[in-house]
């Protein structure tokens, strides 16, 4: 997929409007990963589930894209990248129409894994028909365009989606994506036509996509299920850890033996690459926890709706926006695991800013650790992107970029998971605490002194020690995300010295 050639019939209006086309089918795809975020306590109340099961709606999509990104070149080469385009637009709009129709946890969760499968191809294929679409004088300006809506898609989800679901209802959040679907992929078959790939029969690695299915299917299971079958204790979770283990051994032998694999682990073979998406994995975990934990906390916590939880949480995207260009100019110029490290120990002291948020934070207090995690991003993802594909050859860059892809979307997944477990784990663990610590009769007979009866009492009570402990547990994560973010930014020093701008833009996927 990293051999792309400019279709020349396509120019003024129509190539401008076949750009646009592409840039909103990514935009759509980049913003269902976070507009559900700030949905979730509203999600959970609907279908009457626990706010753990709710994160399940994101980590369902995020795995179910992962699995498929893999497959896109596979895809492109058997059916044509405009087709397969076009076909993922559809199936993504139809499976978002089921998730907003859907009454139960089981069914959102059945087709939120149906939109991921069709989502993955959608984000590097709109890249590469992009690049076959412009001259070359011009890509590195439509490269722009496109970098944009991958960055606006995670500023303006969670603002849609806490609007939606305040003034609406959740199911909204899905039923947007209807006439933005429909459209682009009508519009895509009529436009770029001329810009389909050559097709031919490839094998594809069924053992190898089975296997990967089989593993990462086993691991998310434990991840999300863990919690609420009280770990290891239950045979069915230590069931699904042995499967996911011993998976991902054959899974591993199988690619390393395979002649044409779904998923190319030789590239592992260069340090710098699998130190950078090392890093990469590690950081972007741990990042993508805090935003899915952060409009939880929020709403259950201190009270916000979801459309102020949303505000606040997008209040990453100021620095986002301003240090993108700036971050890729100096990651021509100066080394770039200065830049990646210094991007990962600020997002690890912003984070342990949050270590310390109280009950009764201001707005201003919770949103200072956003707008410098803003800043901080781009720091973090745009050298060590580079440095991970600068340091395979040319004709492995498309595997390279898939490989990355996949291992960067599974770390947010599997991040979502453990933090939000964490949580609610360690929420058990300060209630405990909070509960021997407080001389309960005590302050129940003051409050009763006060007017209060004695249900209401021991209601006030409750709600007090359960509110603290979850704020406790919240700073327990926030601490030991804060840890994870500057070991990312440590390891990148063993990488290899690489020669400055290694990779180019487009291979950013």
């Amino acid at each position: 997929m990293n051999q792309v050639y400019p279709i020349s019939d396509l120019k003024g209006g129509r190539l401008i409007l076949a750009a646009f086309v592409l840039a909103l089918a990514n935009f759509m795809v980049v913003l269902d990963m976070t507009i559900a975020n700030v949905s979730v306590p509203h999600i959970s109340g609907s279908l009457a589930v626990s706010a753990s099961q709710g994160t399940w709606v994101i980590t369902s999509y995020a795995v179910a894209e992962a699995i498929c990104v893999p497959l896109t070149g596979w895809l492109a080469g058997r059916f044509g990248a405009v087709r397969t385009f076009a076909v993922s637009l559809f199936g993504f709009t139809i499976f978002s129409i089921l998730c907003g129709l859907s009454t139960s946890l089981e069914m959102l969760i059945f087709c939120r894994i149906g939109q991921g499968l069709f989502g993955g191809p959608i984000m590097p294929l709109s890249q590469t028909l992009l690049m076959r679409i412009f001259p070359q004088e011009k890509q590195s300006q439509a490269m722009g365009m496109w970098a944009m809506t991958t960055v606006l898609g995670p500023i303006l989800g969670p603002i849609l989606g806490g609007t939606i679901s305040d003034n609406w209802s959740w199911h909204w959040i899905f039923f947007i994506n209807i006439p933005v679907g429909l459209v682009c992929a009508y519009a895509v078959m009529r436009l770029l036509k001329s810009a389909e790939t050559p097709t031919a029969k490839l094998k594809i690695d069924m053992g190898g996509l089975l296997l990967l299915v089989l593993w990462i299917g086993a691991l998310q299971l434990m991840l999300d299920l863990g919690h609420e079958k009280d770990w290891f204790n239950n045979p069915f979770i230590v069931i699904l850890a042995i499967t996911s283990f011993v998976g991902l051994i054959i899974f591993t032998i199988w690619e390393l033996t395979e002649r044409h694999p779904i998923v190319n682990i030789q590239i592992f073979r260069y340090r710098g690459f699998t130190i950078s998406v090392l890093a990469l994995a590690f950081g972007f975990g741990a990042f993508f926890g805090s935003i899915v934990l952060i409009p939880q906390w929020l709403q259950i916590n201190l009270g916000y709706t979801a459309s102020w939880a949303g505000l606040l949480t997008a209040t990453m995207g100021l620095g986002s926006l301003t240090m993108s260009p700036i971050a890729a100019k100096l990651a021509m110029k100066y080394d770039q695991r200065a830049l990646a490290s210094f991007g990962l120990c600020l997002l690890g002291g912003v984070t342990l800013m949050r270590a310390f948020w109280t009950t009764d934070a201001d707005f201003m207090a919770l949103a200072w650790p956003q707008i410098l995690q803003g800043f901080a991003v781009p720091f973090f993802f745009i050298p060590l992107s580079n440095m991970a594909l600068g340091a395979v050859k040319p004709h492995e860059m498309a595997a390279a970029a898939g490989l990355m892809n996949f291992l960067r979307t599974m770390a947010g997944a599997i991040g979502a998971s453990i933090a939000v477990t964490i949580w609610a784990d360690h929420a058990k663990i300060s209630r405990a605490e909070l509960s021997g610590l407080l001389h309960i009769d005590e302050v129940k007979n003051t409050l009763m002194n006060i007017g209060l009866s004695e249900q209401g009492s021991i209601a006030y009570i409750a709600n007090l020690v359960e509110s603290e402990a979850n704020t406790i547990s919240a700073d327990y994560v926030f601490f030991t995300m804060s840890l994870v973010f500057f070991f990312a930014g440590l390891i990148i020093w063993l990488c290899p010295k690489p020669k400055a701008g290694m990779a180019s833009s487009e291979n950013l996927h």
